[in-house]
C-alpha cells in the first residue's frame, strides 16, 4: 500500500437498513462525518452481517457483485450498485497483518453486504473510487473482535480505514412495542458513558453490566463490531459521538475514536 503514513480516525457506524437511503438527515450526517476525516486509501469493513470462522475476506475483483442479504424492502434495493475498484493489494496487506497461523480464505463470489455498502455507497464514499474489503467476524465473542481490531491497528497508519459496522441497539421488539424503548435508551446511555470512560472491560462484558442488554441486543451480531473499533483505537476513551438519535426505537449512535 506504499509508504505514506497518516493515522486515520477509528469509526464505528450504526449502518442503517436500505430504507435509510431515503432519510436525508441520516445521509447528510454520515456524509458530513466522512468529509471531516481524511479520505482513506482503502477501507476494511467488519459488518454485523458476516460471521465466518476462521476469518475470511470478501471478493477482491473490481466490481464484485454486492450481497443483497435482506428481504422485505423495496425491490429496487436489490439493484443498488456499488462497483468498488479491485482490492487485491489491500487484501494482501490485510492478510499480512494477521497472524501467520490464520489461513485467510477469500470468498471470491461474496460481495459487500448491506452492513458495508449501505453507509459507503450513498454517504461516505459514493464515488466508488476507494478499494474495500470486508472481513468476517470470527465469532460473536466481544473479546475476539477486540483482539481482531488490535491486530489490525497498525493499518491505520497507512491510510487504511478500519470500519466497524453494526448498530448501537438492534431491537425489533422495540420497533413493535414503544414501551420497550426505555430499555434501548438505557443501553445507549450506558454504552456512551462506558465509551467516554474508555472502559473496555465493561464494554466487553456488556451482557452482565449493561441495562437493557437483552432487549437492545437479543443477539450480539450488531454490537460486537463496536469492539472491533475499540480494539483498533489507540485511545478508546477519545470516543466522540458523531451521529446520535433514536430511530424506530433504536439508537443510531455512531462514534469516532483516535
Amino acid at each position: 500500500m506504499g509508504s505514506v503514513r497518516r493515522t486515520l480516525a477509528q469509526p464505528f457506524v450504526s449502518h442503517g437498513a436500505p430504507f435509510t437511503l431515503d432519510d436525508p438527515q441520516w445521509i447528510a450526517e454520515l456524509f458530513q462525518w466522512a468529509q471531516s476525516i481524511p479520505k482513506p486509501r482503502a477501507v476494511v469493513v467488519v459488518s454485523a452481517h458476516w460471521e465466518q470462522e476462521p476469518v475470511a475476506i470478501s471478493g477482491t475483483a473490481a466490481g464484485t457483485p454486492l450481497s443483497y442479504d435482506f428481504s422485505g424492502f423495496h425491490p429496487r434495493d436489490k439493484t443498488l450498485p456499488y462497483a468498488t475498484p479491485g482490492a487485491t493489494t489491500l487484501a494482501q496487506r490485510l492478510v499480512k497483518a494477521l497472524p501467520r497461523r490464520m489461513a485467510v480464505h477469500e470468498f471470491t463470489d461474496r460481495g459487500l453486504d448491506h452492513g458495508a455498502f449501505i453507509p459507503l455507497m450513498m454517504a461516505m464514499y459514493p464515488a466508488t473510487d476507494v478499494p474495500v474489503v470486508q472481513l468476517s467476524m470470527p465469532s460473536l465473542d466481544p473479546g475476539a473482535l477486540l483482539d481482531l481490531g488490535s491486530r489490525l491497528r497498525s493499518l491505520r497508519e497507512e491510510g487504511i480505514l478500519l470500519l466497524g459496522s453494526g448498530f448501537m441497539t438492534h431491537s425489533f421488539a422495540a420497533i413493535r412495542s414503544p414501551a420497550l424503548v426505555a430499555h434501548t435508551a438505557a443501553f445507549d446511555t450506558w454504552a456512551a458513558d462506558a465509551l467516554a470512560r474508555g472502559d473496555v472491560d465493561a464494554l466487553t462484558d456488556f451482557r452482565s453490566q449493561a441495562p437493557g442488554a437483552d432487549v437492545a441486543h437479543p443477539t450480539s451480531d450488531h454490537y460486537v463490531p463496536l469492539l472491533f473499533t475499540v480494539g483498533a483505537a489507540t485511545e478508546p476513551s477519545s470516543a466522540v459521538s458523531t451521529i446520535n438519535r433514536m430511530v424506530l426505537g433504536n439508537s443510531t449512535r455512531s462514534v469516532q475514536m483516535s
